[in-house]
């Protein structure tokens, strides 16, 4: 009877000790309004699709949005310490540029802003997803190159994993953007979300596998 009480005793000590669950890699996407649902609802915006399918395959992430409508890459540069340490991601989603593009910012500008929160987020053990982006024509051959190009410099010199357009698919038909011909609408979204998983995935992968050796 004594070792029958004993063991009944240790079993519901064993399932009265509540488990610990494992707290889930934080992905930081930190960007402009193309991320941040300009003109469209929240939900319906890549952000929010790519939630969804986390939720649906990669149970242990979760997607924090510190975007900002009309943000450039010193503004992002300006407040990364802080969103750095507030949310401490596994992984950082860079999507700044285009702003600096449209108000014609020097190159050299734009590649110091993104090297400087690139170093900060390595600093901070954050891997880095940076996203590029394209100008239209009308700002010039020479300039438009010269952006698009820093991108792929950028992912060169540190190392990091790089999508090279975000718009990779449908940027010359005006059926996916809004009136202003500038941001996506709704039917871009998941379009826009398959161009960022193609980036992202290995990325997911390549952390769970070693998470398991």
């Amino acid at each position: 009877m004594k070792k029958n009480a004993l063991i009944l005793l240790l079993l519901l000590i064993v399932f009265t000790i509540p488990i610990a669950k494992a707290t889930p890699t934080t992905i930081l996407v930190y960007g402009d309004s193309l991320s941040a649902s300009f003109g469209i609802p929240i939900e319906t915006g890549w952000v929010s699709l790519l939630a969804q399918r986390l939720k649906d395959q990669y149970t242990h992430y979760q997607v924090v949005n510190a975007s900002i409508s009309g943000e450039t890459t010193l503004g992002g540069l300006n407040r990364i310490d802080q969103a750095l340490a507030a949310h401490n991601p596994g992984i950082i989603i860079i999507e700044l540029g285009a702003n600096d593009g449209l108000r014609g910012t020097s190159i050299q500008t734009l590649y110091e802003n993104l090297a400087a929160m690139i170093q900060k987020s390595q600093k901070n053990n954050t891997r880095i997803l940076l996203v590029g982006m394209q100008l239209p024509p009308n700002y010039g051959m020479s300039y438009t190159q010269k952006f698009k190009e820093t991108f792929i410099r950028l992912a060169k010199d540190y190392q990091i994993q790089l999508i090279p357009f975000l718009f990779e698919g449908f940027a010359g038909s005006p059926d996916f953007f809004l009136a202003d011909r500038l941001h996506p609408n709704e039917i871009a979204q998941p379009k826009i979300l398959e161009t960022i998983w193609q980036g992202l995935e290995p990325m997911l992968k390549n952390h769970s596998s070693s998470a398991s050796n």
